[in-house]
């Protein structure tokens, strides 16, 4: 049973949804069937989530939640996504020790000073386990026939954080596959990569016997000669359940892949929701010392939030024109407000009922909304650069009054162009006011194109003081 891209421990959409506990309930139902039941993460779970801003115990929570979960839950095995590099090395130490299911970690590895790379390991007390690059394990039958399956895990090397080093996926997988086919009746590639990648690998190394995948968020599902490559729907919306038949006499493997939806019809593991309802309260105790009450409904019925990453990059939904429309409405004296794409990390469709925690996990980095007067010369040179940035967190939303001119690097804001000698009074998320977003280095307090910076807001039930109080007002 495989799930990938794990964000959420609680289920979604009013509760009908994903939820780790349902995850543990439908693996005890083919567990029940056969004692050679697996559960497998195809990474990305410890990061991004909106409790890795949480406090417990004078720690940040940095995916404690998680992996508490995953093992009540009966997680077998585990590789790391780009995500789980977001964390510093510390926290991800703690996490991997914390854990008692198995890692594979193929072609990342935990850098050692300059140019030195040693797998990543768990420690517990004196003794410490190197992660392997391949796992063999050995399974029996009810008749005591044996069956051994080699496991190969990749990442894609995305996250260039400084204590991790990469070896080419392709390469590696390749490499690991020659070394082990011989010995084992089937192999099997857990992947955290995008999909042409995993295409690509199926075609590379055709006598896999199955790639489970992780990276997107959307449900993915190809067959490649005979290589299966499957991938569930974040947040648990979603399991692959997949039956390998070993036929050790006539030498052959038969894959069965099936998708099931972890609904209202999957109930949800009461050991595991245990763990599930700990965190939940852990983390609206939290949320209310910020202003948020985070189970109450704010949205109870319309048409789906669309944050999606493919969408909200490239050009506005209807959640980001709510996001915007929250943001005028906190600064009304505002000519133009301005709202980086990254900022919304949920990179899902946020079903009904929407509650505050929703508007919270959407955009767990938070952040106030700053108002700086600045001529239009920079402005100008902000949007065009926003525009440029389309397909990254960089691009820029803005309100619907204000629009390009085709193919002229013009833009006009209600009606009239953008004057460069004039001043205009911008809202706009704090962290495009720090320089750090793609491309623009050159927004920071010091431009000297920027005539006023307006005082912060600093009461928590202010909408200036963070952007998802703003949504939360506004809906209300």
């Amino acid at each position: 049973m495989q799930v990938n891209d794990v964000y959420e421990i609680a289920p979604l959409s009013g509760g009908k949804e994903g939820g780790l506990a349902r995850v543990a309930a439908l693996k005890k139902e083919y567990l029940r069937k056969n004692p050679n039941t697996f559960l497998v993460m195809a990474g990305d779970f410890l990061s991004p989530s909106v409790y890795n801003s949480l406090q417990y115990e004078g720690k940040r929570v940095r995916g404690m939640q998680m992996i508490d979960a995953m093992n009540i839950a009966g997680t077998d095995l585990a590789i790391f996504g780009n995500h789980e590099f977001d964390i510093n090395e510390a926290e991800l130490q703690d996490r991997l020790n914390e854990s008692r299911f198995r890692w594979i970690a193929s072609n990342a590895f935990h850098k050692q000073g300059e140019g030195g790379a040693m797998p990543f390991s768990r420690t517990s007390g004196n003794d410490t386990s190197p992660f392997p690059t391949y796992l063999i394990t050995e399974v029996t039958d009810s008749d005591g026939t044996t069956a051994r399956i080699g496991y190969i895990g990749v990442t894609l090397p995305f996250n260039q954080a400084d204590y991790v080093s990469y070896t080419d996926p392709l390469e590696t997988a390749s490499a690991l596959y020659a070394q082990i086919k011989d010995s084992v009746d089937a192999v099997v590639a857990i992947t955290h990569q995008a999909m042409e990648e995993d295409i690509e690998l199926a075609e590379a190394l055709p006598g896999l016997d199955l790639i489970l995948g992780g990276h997107e968020h959307d449900m993915r599902f190809e067959k490649v000669g005979d290589v299966y490559i499957t991938k569930a729907h974040a947040n648990a919306k979603s399991g692959y359940v997949i039956k390998l038949l070993i036929d050790k006499e006539q030498g052959t493997v038969q894959v069965s892949p099936e998708l099931r939806y972890l609904n209202e019809a999957v109930p949800l593991d009461s050991a595991t929701n245990l763990v599930v309802q700990k965190w939940t309260a852990i983390a609206d105790k939290n949320y209310a010392t910020l202003g948020f009450n985070a189970r109450q409904v704010v949205l109870d019925e319309a048409e789906p939030l669309d944050g999606r990453e493919s969408e909200i990059r490239s050009h506005p939904t209807n959640f980001t024109r709510l996001a915007v429309a929250a943001m005028a409405a906190a600064a009304p004296e505002a000519d133009v407000v301005l709202l980086n794409a990254g900022a919304i990390r949920v990179d899902d469709m946020l079903q009904m009922p929407v509650t505050q925690y929703d508007i919270i996990r959407s955009m767990p980095f938070g952040g106030g909304i700053r108002e700086v007067d600045m001529k239009g010369s920079l402005l100008l040179q902000v949007l065009n650069q926003g525009a440029s940035n389309s397909g990254n967190g960089g691009f820029l939303l803005y309100n619907e009054d204000l629009s390009p001119v085709a193919a002229t690097g013009a833009w006009q804001l209600q009606g009239k162009p953008v004057d460069p000698a004039k001043v205009y009074r911008v809202a706009m998320a704090e962290f495009l006011l720090s320089g750090k977003e793609a491309g623009l280095s050159f927004l920071n307090p010091d431009n000297p194109n920027i005539t006023h910076l307006y005082d912060p807001a600093t009461a928590i039930d202010s909408p200036l003081a963070d952007v998802r109080q703003a949504i939360v007002q506004y809906l209300k």
